[in-house]
Formats: C-alpha cells, sequence, structure tokens
C-alpha cells in the first residue's frame, strides 16, 4: 500500500458513544439478578474498555468464576435487550463525533478503524444505528486479549498495510493509551471520557472534536 495512509483508530465507548448510562444500567442488572451488592457508578465506570471477563474480575474478585462468568452473561442479555429498545438513543455519539468521521472519511489518505472493548454484536448494532460505515478495520473484544494488550492496533496495521509511525490511537482511559504505546503508535486522549485524560500519559490531548483533524495535520505535517 501507498506510505501516504495514515490510520486512525478510535476506542468507542467514552470516546465517540457516551454510553456511561447503558453500560451502568447493565452491570445494575447482572449484579442484581446475582443477588450481589451493585458496585458504585464510578467503580463500575473505571473498568470500561476492558473486555468483560475482565472487567468482572476487577468488580467481583472475591466471588467464585463460575458467578462473575454469569455476571458476564447477565450484562450482554441487558445490554442487548436495552439496545433493542432504545435503538439510537441507548448510546448517544459525542457532540462532533459524526461530523468529525466524515471529515477525516473524506481524506483520501486517511484510513478509519476501531479498537473497542465491545463484543462484535454490540460494535455492529451501535455502527448501524448511527450509519457509521466509514471504518475500514474493526477490531473487538470477541478476537484479541483484552485492552491493554497491543493486539487490536497491530492486527489493524496489518490489515491496512500502515506503519505504526502513521497510525494514532485515540481514546479516554489508561488502557487506550497504554495499548496503543505498547503497539508503538502515537496517542490521543479525549478529556470526556472515564479516565481523566491529564493523567493517561498520551502524546496528546484534546477536548473537542473539532481539535482532531488540525492535530493530525500537525502530527503528521499534511
Amino acid at each position: 500500500m501507498s506510505a501516504d495512509l495514515r490510520l486512525i483508530l478510535f476506542d468507542v465507548d467514552g470516546t465517540l458513544a457516551d454510553s456511561q448510562d447503558a453500560i451502568a444500567a447493565a452491570m445494575r442488572f447482572a449484579f442484581e439478578g446475582q443477588g450481589l451488592v451493585v458496585p458504585a457508578r464510578a467503580e463500575i465506570l473505571s473498568i470500561v474498555g476492558l473486555s468483560l471477563p475482565l472487567a468482572m474480575d476487577q468488580l467481583a474478585p472475591s466471588h467464585p468464576s463460575e458467578v462473575r462468568a454469569q455476571l458476564v452473561a447477565g450484562y450482554k442479555q441487558a445490554y442487548m435487550d436495552k439496545r433493542l429498545a432504545q435503538g439510537a438513543g441507548h448510546s448517544p455519539l459525542f457532540p462532533g463525533a459524526a461530523e468529525v468521521l466524515a471529515q477525516l472519511h473524506a481524506v483520501p489518505e486517511y484510513l478509519l478503524g476501531v479498537a473497542t472493548g465491545k463484543s462484535q454484536r454490540g460494535l455492529d448494532a451501535l455502527i448501524a444505528a448511527h450509519g457509521l460505515d466509514c471504518f475500514v478495520t474493526r477490531q473487538v473484544a470477541d478476537h484479541h486479549p483484552s485492552k491493554p494488550h497491543p493486539s487490536m492496533i497491530l492486527t489493524a496495521l496489518a490489515e491496512t498495510g500502515v506503519e505504526p509511525a502513521d497510525a494514532v490511537m485515540i481514546g479516554d482511559t489508561s488502557f487506550d493509551i497504554d495499548m496503543g504505546r505498547a503497539a508503538g503508535v502515537r496517542t490521543i486522549a479525549v478529556d470526556w471520557g472515564y479516565h481523566p485524560a491529564a493523567e493517561l500519559g498520551a502524546d496528546h490531548i484534546i477536548s473537542s472534536f473539532d481539535q482532531l483533524a488540525p492535530l493530525l495535520q500537525q502530527i503528521w505535517k499534511t
């Protein structure tokens, strides 16, 4: 592929989609379904981005693996039921997300992708709900170790033929930024997500989506 191609990878929950209410509600359903005390909302949101089994390991470490497996199943069922009932309103996009995706998608040398802790089913549903047909590579929890393992990014690079120096990872949690660093790509933290952006050690921080395109031009001097 052309050396001019650039790969722009996005996390989803907390970066593109404001899904915190949906995540908290599904987690509450899962824990109540097992007769367990529901973790505090802040604790729930702190694990967003991890794969569900790893998230439950952190939220319910003292419970047997069978119980944690039931928590995963209960969460998935509750999340899917609500998504089917609410459609696009289930996980609305953050302001400016759709616009910046369209803007970047229109640049010939830019390839867009996602690297998310969501399942394939969950990501496909969100893309369909919001009409986001701009992603050429879609890396999900079903096929990779949990973030911050670099597998998602390394696979996206391999699929697109882009070198690490020509790629960025955009996310809102330490899991996203640590994953990007492990894969050898530049990292951009957004400050509206689930972890304090200033504490993530990202190469860059943005506070609104309209800052993204100029930042990418600066990074790649285009």
